[in-house]
């Protein structure tokens, strides 16, 4: 069978599905072509399932705190197979509306796995049969999955990666956790709030190494108060699976040391889908094994585009889908450039982290006279009043004009405060447009602005 259209778009995750929807809203015939399951990895072991269940955790976490709110509740326990029920259901429902989406849009969705035969022609195969999809122009967004540091014994049944974990039928006793960066932490804090026992490690000096530190080090605070074991400036340096428990072999600052424990997570990061896909054959350069692109998505190979995981970059969902926006748009003839310098991340750790920007220690390095202004929840009468107050929010400026440079967010709801500050770094705002714009009281989003009063030296509340 030959398939002939306008653009295929390949892999059908966040970017891809959205690339192919405005595709069509351009009026482009689309062919998109997926593996596995629709939505990829963020509706399907990322993103959404991660979330639902981190929301059964604070629910059991918050009614175990119900009696500082004055609420009398009987003995409160997990059902962990509940609580995985309702993360499918979650994620179906979202799966479903996606693929109702691509039908309604008109998109011809393809399974099976894609390689280019040369640079005008896919051969998809699904079931011993192959498809060719002919197209004038083709969007590469097959995504990433999980990476592991080469330690002996990382194969064992009792090692779990990230995308096993949503899908444990059974909570463990015990884990331990490879990595302190947003995934790790995000799954450090989701156990041990099931009341599983938690050790994580990092290599690094502090959690969250790549963000701002004054993030990282509440975010340990966090950690800890939950009474996880954390090990930084430490390293796994074997597995050994001991019956149906592990032994894992730590070196840390102090020396060696031993933990067992019943699953060990390996989560280090992601790395790009880039093999078997035929870029060869296609003419597509890489760049450290991920695609090369310009600020256009656009490949070394002019019909050519990638976006999302599979260029590198910062693996976020909401990037690889505006990048499957713009990659669409300039496929078709639309000019139009990626900005890099106001994406928001997140992390839904306890508290949770959002930031924007430059942290303090990038803008100094760039050269900026930084001025820094910090509010602590604690100062904030909502925070309070809902009894979730650790942590604090931080904007580093340019100490001239003021213009804010990031905006850095530790404490409760961080990742929908963020958003004033992305629209703020997208505008070009400055520390006088913040305190000029009239917050709400009482809310959380009073933090920010005394933030930035903060960083001109005259906060208010505090």
């Amino acid at each position: 069978m030959v398939k002939q259209s306008d653009i295929a778009v390949i892999g059908a995750g966040i970017g891809g599905y959205v690339a192919a929807l405005r595709a069509r809203q351009l009026g482009a015939s689309v062919v998109l072509i997926e593996r596995d399951r629709i939505g990829g990895v963020c509706l399907n072991w990322g993103c959404i399932p991660t979330k639902a269940l981190l929301r059964s955790a604070e629910v059991l976490h918050l009614a175990q705190q119900a009696a500082k709110f004055g609420v009398t509740v009987g003995d409160v326990t997990l059902d962990w197979g509940a609580a995985q029920k309702r993360k499918e259901q979650v994620v179906e429902r979202l799966t479903g509306g996606v693929r109702f989406l691509l039908e309604k849009a008109g998109v011809d969705v393809v399974a099976g796995t894609a390689r280019f035969a040369s640079p005008t022609e896919l051969e998809v195969a699904a079931n011993g049969e192959v498809t060719q999809v002919q197209a004038s122009r083709f969007l590469i967004a097959t995504g990433s999955r999980p990476a592991a540091p080469p330690v002996p014994g990382l194969s064992g049944a009792g090692v779990l990666n990230s995308d096993d974990v949503v899908n444990l039928a059974d909570l463990p006793s015990s884990v331990l956790v490879i990595g302190g960066g947003p995934i790790g932490v995000e799954f450090a804090t989701l156990f041990r709030a099931c009341g599983v026992q938690v050790t994580l490690v990092e290599i690094l000096s502090r959690v969250l190494p790549a963000l701002d530190k004054d993030l990282g080090s509440q975010v340990e605070r966090g950690l800890k108060r939950l009474k996880v074991d954390v090990l930084t400036g430490s390293r796994v340096t074997a597995v050994e699976q001991h019956g149906d428990r592990q032994a894992v072999l730590i070196e840390t600052s102090s020396g060696q040391a031993r933990a067992e424990v019943d699953k060990v997570i390996v989560a280090v990061g992601r790395q790009p889908n880039t093999e078997d896909v035929g870029l060869d054959a296609a003419g597509v350069e890489l760049s450290k094994r991920c695609v090369k692109v310009d600020e256009h998505m656009q490949t070394t190979v002019p019909h050519i585009f990638a976006l999302g995981d599979v260029t590198g970059g910062m693996l976020l969902a909401h990037l690889a889908s505006e990048e499957g926006v713009v990659a669409a748009e300039n496929a078709l003839g639309h000019e139009r450039a990626m900005r890099y310098d106001a994406v928001p991340s997140c992390v839904f750790s306890w508290p949770e982290v959002a930031t924007v920007g430059l942290s303090e220690e990038q803008a100094a390095e760039k050269g900026y006279d930084v001025r820094v202004g910090r509010f602590p929840f604690r100062a904030n009468g909502k925070a309070l009043a809902h009894g979730d107050y650790e942590g604090l929010v931080k904007i580093v400026a340019e100490a001239e004009y003021g213009q804010v440079l990031g905006v850095h967010i530790v404490g409760p709801h961080a990742s929908d405060l963020i958003q004033e500050a992305t629209m703020a770094l997208t505008l070009e705002a400055t520390l006088d447009e913040f305190e000029a714009t009239i917050h709400p009281h009482p809310t959380l989003t009073e933090a920010v602005a005394e933030a930035a009063l903060a960083a001109q030296g005259r906060a208010l509340q505090i």
